[in-house]
């Protein structure tokens, strides 16, 4: 009979096993050393460090952390970078091999977890399925083939199987103690200070309010610093009709001191009415965050450093300092003033696509709402070789993403730009009108690409047909007809002709579309296909 591991040794691996996970789950940008000090932080978080009944979490425990975990290292926050000197200062002499996560972090966040817990887990079929449902994501299946399709990392469990073993969960006990320690320290010097230094607290602030006091360190970029400077949210100048409320501001930048501390100075992006609510935006780093009065909430805005427009709420977006005119997609001018247009509203029964048109001294920009934290500037290619070019009104981009605008899934991260490409077109089995097949290129804020294959049937209905190659596309997936036959279809980009491996019979190849079928036409075979292609 094997003898059961002590309560100590089963503590310690699941703490490790969660920080490896926080740690390949994490995006893959920044250095080594903050990646682990980050995926240390998360776990610390959620593990139980202070002994006794709760510190031995039996396996409904464990899989409520696991949950916790992957939630937060999916899209962690901004403030978690900050602050990182008692992790630093605990990590093993032996940092994890860069080559893990090279290509994971080309994945988006949920085939990323999914890949994961397959490879690393090594959780069965079902279990990760159910995982995905618990961290919310939409459309699990799809997310768990794509992770099962992913191609190019070799054997991540085998490679990971000592991974961070030099971690322990004493370590992170003693960081909890030493942390909890200084809590009195902290008080009794706020109350010594708050006693012997009144006149010093009086003198120095222009008020006695510690709210307003903090506004002295608020940074504010000079009104035409952005005319000669590169054009990122660095050199936007604080804008709006509030910006001179010294309360309104102090209060702002109370509730970001609240969560990201007092040391780190962020920057006054905007402070003003957005219909009957005060709105105050706050910029860290790649970060945004929206503060509104008088719900006095606040949220963050993964916009990237070079976002075009920020979303104010209620229709309302603070556009570029150099924006000259902004017009609706179809021409229409739209108001700018102090920065603001809007309320706007895309015109497609989701409200999510085109929705502004901004002009400037380098050329004009449309920009859609695709379901992500800020609008995306949005681009058309018309054939292959072809570089993007920015939609214009009235054009057959614009009509593209008019229909792309509903057709394609709310982004997982932050996009800045998106390109669309209508690689073929034609009629799908038992329809008279014609299908388009599209290969979307998302640009995300630290300059990684992703791509997105979907088919759009002449309803209207789309079908997310996984990811693309946008340099020449090939995509396939199993489709339904209107006569509740099952087709495996795939289409190809000019010069190429799609070629399928799987449980399938082909039918026909016809216009770089490939029709095939499993042995019963009722039903939906098991088994996976591949698609390919070759030269035409």
């Amino acid at each position: 009979m094997p003898q059961k591991a002590p309560p100590g040794a089963v503590l310690e691996r699941r703490y490790r096993d969660l920080v490896r996970l926080a740690y390949l789950v994490l995006p893959g940008t920044g250095k080594r050393i903050h990646r682990l000090a980050v995926a240390q932080r998360i776990v610390d978080g959620e593990f139980p460090l202070l002994g006794g009944r709760a510190a031995r979490p039996g396996r409904y425990g464990y899989a409520r952390m696991r949950t916790r975990v992957l939630r937060r290292s999916m899209r962690p926050a901004w403030w978690l970078r900050i602050g990182l000197g008692p992790w630093l200062r605990g990590l093993p002499p032996r940092l994890p091999d860069p080559a893990l996560t090279l290509a994971l972090a080309e994945l988006d966040p949920e085939v990323r977890v999914a890949y994961v817990l397959r490879e690393v887990e090594r959780m069965p079929r079902y279990a990760v399925r159910d995982q995905l449902v618990e961290l919310g994501v939409p459309d699990p299946a799809a997310v768990l083939e794509a992770a099962e399709t992913v191609e190019g990392i070799p054997d991540l469990g085998g490679r990971s199987a000592g991974l961070l073993s030099d971690l322990s969960v004493r370590q992170a006990h003693r960081r909890a103690l030493r942390r909890r320690t200084r809590l009195p320290i902290a008080v009794a010097t706020a109350l010594t200070v708050g006693l012997v230094g009144t006149v010093f607290v009086l003198e120095t602030s222009p008020s006695s309010n510690p709210a307003e006091a903090l506004q002295g360190s608020l940074v504010k970029a000079p009104p035409r610093d952005w005319a000669t400077a590169p054009r990122t949210l660095q050199v936007w100048p604080a804008r709006g009709t509030l910006v001179a409320d010294e309360g309104f501001v102090a209060r702002a930048h109370t509730a970001w001191a609240r969560r990201a501390g007092r040391d780190v100075a962020p920057q006054l992006l905007y402070a003003g009415k957005v219909g009957a609510s005060s709105t105050a935006l706050l910029r860290y780093g790649d970060r945004v965050v929206r503060y509104t009065e008088p719900a006095r909430t606040l949220e963050e805005i993964p916009a990237g450093d070079r976002a075009e427009a920020l979303p104010l709420g209620e229709g309302r977006y603070l556009v570029a300092p150099w924006v000259t005119a902004a017009k609706t997609p179809d021409g229409e001018k739209t108001p700018l003033r102090q920065g603001v247009v809007g309320p706007v509203t895309a015109d497609t029964p989701c409200r999510r696509g085109p929705v502004l048109r901004l002009t400037g001294p380098k050329g004009s920009v449309m920009l859609a709402e695709l379901g992500g934290p800020t609008p995306v500037a949005v681009l058309h290619r018309t054939s292959a070789g072809s570089d993007p070019k920015a939609v214009a009104p009235g054009s057959a981009g614009l009509r593209l993403w008019e229909r792309l605008g509903c057709a394609l899934p709310a982004p997982t991260r932050p996009v800045t730009e998106a390109a669309a490409w209508e690689f073929w077109s034609g009629r799908l089995p038992e329809q008279t009108r014609r299908a388009r097949w599209v290969c979307t290129r998302s640009v995300h804020p630290d300059g990684r690409t992703s791509a997105q294959a979907t088919l759009i049937e002449p309803s209207g209905r789309s079908h997310q047909a996984g990811p693309c190659d946008w340099r020449r596309p090939v995509s396939g997936l199993w489709w339904r007809s209107p006569r509740k036959s099952w087709y495996y279809l795939a289409a190809a980009a000019p010069g190429a002709v799609p070629r399928v491996k799987g449980p399938v019979e082909v039918a026909s190849v016809s216009g770089r579309l490939l029709v095939a079928t499993g042995p019963d036409l009722a039903r939906r075979p098991d088994g996976r296909v591949t698609v390919t292609a070759r030269p035409a």
